[in-house]
C-alpha cells in the first residue's frame, strides 16, 4: 500500500491550497479515507474523513473553510483548504485503515505565513 500526498507549500493567510493523495495498492473504492495534521510537540489530529460512498466530516477547526474530496477513477483524495490561517499550518497526512491495519502517507508540509 502506497499513499503519496503532494500539494503542500507556503501560503499567505486567507489563501487557499489543494492536497492530493494518490494511492495504490488497494482497491481505494472501497476505503474511506482521512486527512490528518500534526504540528511539532502536539498530536496528530484528524481533519477530515471521507467515507467509501462520499460522506464526509471535518474537525471543528476546519469546517466551512476546508473540503474532503475523492476521484475513484483516479484512486485519489483531496483536500481543498480556503481561507487559510496561520494555525493551519502543519504537515499533512493522508491515511486510511482496513481492519487492524493503519496506512499513512509521508506528508506535505504547509505553511501559512505572511
Amino acid at each position: 500500500v502506497q499513499l503519496v500526498e503532494s500539494g503542500g507549500g507556503l501560503v499567505q493567510p486567507g489563501g487557499s491550497l489543494r492536497l492530493s493523495c494518490a494511492a495504490s495498492g488497494i482497491i481505494f473504492s472501497m476505503y474511506a479515507m482521512d486527512w490528518s495534521r500534526q504540528t511539532p510537540g502536539k498530536q496528530r489530529e484528524l481533519v477530515a474523513h471521507i467515507t467509501n460512498g462520499g460522506s464526509t466530516n471535518y474537525a471543528d477547526a476546519v469546517k466551512g473553510r476546508f473540503t474532503i474530496s475523492r476521484d475513484n477513477t483516479r484512486d485519489t483524495v483531496y483536500l481543498q483548504m480556503n481561507s487559510l490561517k496561520p494555525e493551519d499550518t502543519a504537515v499533512y497526512y493522508c491515511n486510511t485503515s482496513w481492519g487492524v491495519d493503519t496506512y499513512w502517507g509521508q506528508g506535505t508540509q504547509v505553511t501559512v505565513s505572511s
